[in-house]
C-alpha cells in the first residue's frame, strides 16, 4: 500500500514537472511555460525557450548580429572600439563608423581580418564585407565656386 502511494505521488510530481524531494531550488534553471500548439505548455528552462523562439521566428542571425553590435569591444579590441563603432547590418554588409580618418583607414586595412573574425562568431558567410566610414565634413555647397 505504502508502495502505490509513492508510485502515485511520484506520478503526480512528475506531472506538475517536480520530482518528490526536490521542492524549490535557489539557483537551479529557471522553468518558463511556453505553449505550443497541440502541447499542454509543458514547462522548459528559459534559455531554451528563448531558443526555439529564435529558431521559430527565424530571428537567430538577428540576435547573433545584435550581440556583435554589444560585444564591439571584445571582437575588436579596447582600442580599435574606442575609435569605431558599428552602425548597421544589412545584407551581409557591417557598416562601422571611425572617429578620424586616421581610425578609418586602420579599420580598412583590418577589414578582411574583421570579416573572418565575425563570421566566427556568426556563422559562415554570414559577413560578406565590411564598410567603413569616417567623420563626415558635412553636405558640400553647391553652385559656383566660392574663395575664403
Amino acid at each position: 500500500m505504502a508502495r502505490e502511494a509513492l508510485a502515485q505521488a511520484k506520478a503526480d510530481a512528475l506531472k506538475r514537472g517536480t520530482l518528490p524531494g526536490q521542492g524549490k531550488r535557489k539557483g537551479g534553471p529557471k522553468l518558463v511555460r511556453v505553449r505550443e500548439p497541440g502541447r499542454g505548455g509543458d514547462p522548459k528552462a528559459f534559455g531554451a525557450a528563448i531558443r526555439d523562439l529564435l529558431a521559430s521566428r527565424g530571428w537567430e542571425q538577428r540576435a547573433a548580429v545584435g550581440g556583435v553590435f554589444g560585444n564591439w569591444p571584445g571582437i575588436v579590441g579596447p582600442e580599435l572600439a574606442e575609435h569605431t563603432r558599428p552602425e548597421r547590418f544589412e545584407d551581409g554588409e557591417l557598416t562601422v563608423a571611425a572617429d578620424s580618418t586616421t581610425w578609418a583607414t586602420q579599420l580598412r586595412l583590418l577589414s578582411s581580418t574583421l570579416v573572418r573574425r565575425l563570421n566566427e562568431e556568426l556563422g559562415h558567410g554570414t559577413v560578406r564585407r565590411v564598410k567603413v566610414v569616417g567623420p563626415s565634413s558635412g553636405p558640400r555647397r553647391t553652385g559656383a565656386w566660392r574663395a575664403r
